[in-house]
């Protein structure tokens, strides 16, 4: 079942390669600390500047790490059909449980070509695709109409919504059906979005404290919103202080405090700036992340 704390992982470097260890490790970490589900290689994961050969491994590491005990929902997006589907096929072919596809970015591609392009992936790999919509990133947007199409696709079984704006829920609700898995893309929204049907968040913040957001979207699971609102209320800075400087920055400086991993982004990233660490320390000691 997808659903709940799905975290959004950041890729561990060292020496300017991946570090197999510390990202294995640091998964352990998240299912030891109740995370529901893995993304490797999204984009809080550097996918735009792994190499195809380190994107192919990522997965590799995630599956094997993860071993079953939760789903893992492979990266696969690219603005380039075919590279998409050859990530879908490697996302099969380790046994990851699902495919994530974001919209084609730069291309801008029309609502018409945004439908092709899913459905050229599901036609040619037998692997359940969730749909990335994050128009902010890829300039354009999938309407609920073209979701509700979408839908009808054999192998998509959900969508991961960074649109922000959590009444669209009820339109997908009504276009795909309640059994259509929906979740945000962001984690200021996921206590709204869940309050409207959704089933969880594929979360930033929860890199730093798993057992926190797992508390959450139990909560919210169960929809005891009362105690999902206190839980959001001490996650709430944590969740926008993570995006003071670009992203995953922010969020590798926290994972070196906690000592998970090198703080190493890759350019056009660049580190994050000292007001950016004393917030995102704030923010730790207000979640009631130990560092």
């Amino acid at each position: 079942m997808i659903n709940g704390s799905i975290t959004a992982l950041v890729t561990p470097f060292k020496d300017g390669g991946v570090d197999e260890k510390a990202f294995q490790d640091f998964i352990e970490w998240q299912i030891e600390s109740g995370t529901h589900g893995l993304v490797p290689c999204g984009t809080t994961g550097e996918t735009p500047t792994l190499s195809d050969k380190e994107h192919r491994r990522v997965i590799e590491l995630c599956v094997e790490a993860a071993n079953g005990r939760v789903p893992v929902i492979a990266g696969a997006g690219s603005n380039e059909t075919s590279v998409s589907i050859a990530y879908a096929k490697k996302a099969k072919e380790v046994g990851a449980d699902a495919a994530l596809v974001v919209t084609p970015y730069y291309n801008k591609p029309s609502q018409e070509g945004i439908y092709q392009h899913f459905k050229a992936i599901s036609e040619a790999v037998d692997i359940p695709i969730v749909v990335y919509n994050v128009p902010s990133r890829s300039v354009v947007d999938i309407t609920n109409d073209t979701m509700g199409r979408l839908a009808t696709l054999p192998t998509v079984i959900g969508c991961k919504d960074a649109t922000g704006d959590i009444s669209r829920v009820s339109g997908l609700i009504d276009r795909c059906g309640e059994d259509f898995i929906q979740l945000s893309g962001d984690d200021p929204t996921s206590l709204g979005h869940s309050v409207h049907g959704g089933k969880g968040c594929i979360s930033v913040g929860s890199n730093i404290a798993p057992k926190q957001y797992a508390e959450l979207h139990n909560a919210l699971l169960a929809k005891d919103y009362v105690k999902a609102q206190k839980l959001n209320h001490a996650l709430d800075r944590l969740h926008k202080d993570l995006f003071l400087c670009p992203s995953p920055a922010p969020t590798k400086y926290a994972m070196n405090l906690l000592g998970k991993m090198s703080s190493d982004v890759r350019l056009p990233m660049t580190p994050c700036i000292d007001s950016t660490k004393d917030a995102v320390k704030a923010a730790m000691k207000r979640a009631g992340v130990d560092f």
